[in-house]
């Protein structure tokens, strides 16, 4: 489940006046999974917080690479008996007893189920509509006099079996997990009420009824669940990914008709008399997890992304093939316009407002477009007027991420090909290169072919090409496709301002070009007012 679908806290007291506990607690996100453990360790102060560090570190790290083969199931209790063998022998070798012991609590997201497993008798709740159920199992003696006594930890016996569970879970569930410390102060009304204000109300508002002198050293961590990951549902459905698609197959209702690009995985369709474009996975998706992964991330954006940048796309319910639909738009790729002519200075001015509005609404969901150029451009007239829509999602991608490898090299910001991450900046380099070759059917630095290592000398101006550029316009342009980062636009906000207020704009050059690029006048005035200084000295030279 992805950071934006859930909001976490965690918080620890120790107990008494102690400064530090054995309690122990970590929460991550990693990849689709979203991971919460609590350990409390016991024996020893200090064999028992270090074995609740080296459960939580160690979990943590084998689910960060654990085969995707593995099913989570399979996982959680692999990696429990793991961590609980190592554990064990080493305190029988330097202690000849069972010393490095915790309890253990743990639980996964991934999509809609919620996957839990724990040893001991540290807790996992759930609360829904108002109602607050204990999830795990508590490992603990209940006769008078023993109450509290473990009958099962981690590190205690050569072998373990954690309590596993799973649950499916809602919008607005919220799951505490925690440590005996906090649910022996606080009974489940208690629990219930408080769960919603977070981890660290829990714990200190257990802290607040012993007097600040807990017994016992207290944890919570808590999860709110504030929407469902669609992603990992989408990615569960069974469904086809057709090897072969041919002209007149049909696939529910669809007839394809027209194969739109080289690989034959996007058609051009027709159902009940309306026509339509639809995209399949790519083959690799059927042996290659991580294809499969991408393709349903641009299904989903490409269906919940919805505003006028973008054609109107559904992924319909009833499907049975790995596909989604796209409602076709006519006109051709600016790719293809500019094969034939430069556009417009006003058409440009109206596609760079387009651009920057599409890139700031993707800033709403912590996404960037990756892949803005002409090819993913398409231009058509409506009521007399050039109108633009961006098409292909398949590069949409996470705002600062660095793993992607969207883009096309003639697109790309200097910095990408050292492997910087992708932000608003290099967004800004795209839309500035697209802006330029819109212009000049050329591109700032040259075309620039895939594997190649660039060299960013200096940009050719605009005017070389199209002597009908407005100074501000160029200078905008100039600044988008600045090699330096630094020296270019930050914020997609700052370049809208200038478009919209182009008295407002400073003339902008490259910082290699000579000072006749860019003061002209201010040469031409020095050279005048020196030839006309020599004149004099000479004129007076010829009178002597």
């Amino acid at each position: 489940m992805g950071k934006q679908n859930i909001n976490t806290s965690g918080f620890s007291l120790a107990k008494r006046k102690e400064l530090r506990g054995d309690d122990y607690f970590d929460v991550k996100t990693i990849e689709n999974l979203s991971i919460a453990i609590v350990c409390d360790g016991v024996g020893s102060a200090e064999e028992g917080a270090q074995a609740a560090k080296r459960v939580t570190t160690h979990l943590m790290s084998n689910f960060k690479s654990r085969p995707l083969s593995w099913s989570i199931e399979k996982s959680i209790k692999l990696f429990i008996k793991s961590i609980n063998a190592i554990l064990y022998e080493e305190s029988i070798i330097n202690y000849e007893r069972p010393e490095l012991v915790t309890t253990l609590t743990l639980v996964i997201i991934e999509g809609n189920r919620l996957y839990g497993a724990n040893v001991g008798d540290s807790r996992v709740y759930l609360k829904r509509e108002n109602i607050l159920t204990q999830l795990s199992n508590d490992h603990a003696l209940e006769e008078e006099g023993y109450e509290g006594v473990l009958t099962k930890a981690i590190g205690i016996d050569a072998e373990v079996e954690p309590y596993y569970f799973e649950n499916i879970i809602n919008k607005d569930d919220k799951i505490l997990l925690c440590s005996d410390g906090l649910y022996t102060v606080m009974n489940d009304n208690q629990l219930e009420d408080g769960i919603g204000n977070g981890a660290h109300y829990l714990v200190k508002k257990a802290s607040s009824l012993m007097e600040d002198d807990l017994p016992d050293d207290t944890t919570a961590v808590t999860i709110d669940i504030l929407g469902i990951d669609q992603v990992q549902e989408l990615k569960k459905q069974k469904l086809i990914i057709p090897k072969i698609l041919e002209l007149g197959m049909e696939i529910d209702g669809y007839k394809l008709e027209k194969s739109l690009i080289q690989n034959d995985r996007t058609w051009l369709c027709s159902n009940k008399g309306k026509n339509y474009v639809l995209k399949f996975a790519p083959l690799d998706a059927i042996e290659n997890p991580n294809i499969l992964d991408l393709f349903v991330k641009e299904a989903w954006n490409a269906k919940r992304l919805k505003a006028g940048f973008f054609p109107k796309t559904v992924i319909p319910k009833n499907r049975t093939h790995r596909y989604y639909v796209m409602k076709v738009v006519e006109g051709i790729d600016l790719k293809a316009y500019l094969k034939k002519r430069k556009l417009s200075v006003d058409d440009t001015i109206n596609l760079a407002k387009m651009l920057l509005n599409m890139s700031q609404y993707l800033i709403k969901f912590d996404l960037v477009h990756g892949d803005i150029k002409p090819e993913n451009i398409m231009i058509y007239k409506r009521d007399g007027k050039h109108v633009f829509k961006v098409i292909d999602f398949g590069s949409v991608t996470e705002l600062y991420s660095i793993n992607s490898n969207a883009g096309t090299p003639s697109y790309l910001a200097p910095e990408r090909f050292r492997g910087a991450s992708i932000n608003e900046s290099s967004e800004l380099y795209s839309i500035g290169a697209t802006l330029y070759e819109s212009l000049t059917q050329a591109f700032p630095f040259g075309e620039i072919e895939p594997f190649q290592r660039p060299v960013f000398k200096k940009v050719t101006p605009l005017s070389q090409y199209n002597k009908n550029i407005p100074e501000w316009l160029m200078s905008i342009i100039l600044r988008a496709t600045e090699k330096e980062n630094n020296l270019r636009y930050k914020y997609y906000s700052e370049m809208m301002y200038e478009l919209k207020n182009p008295l407002k704009v400073k003339p902008y050059f490259d910082k290699e070009a000579t000072l006749l690029e860019r003061e002209p006048i201010l040469v031409y005035r020095s050279l005048f007012t020196v030839s006309f200084m020599l004149n004099l000295v000479l004129l007076g030279y010829l009178l002597d």
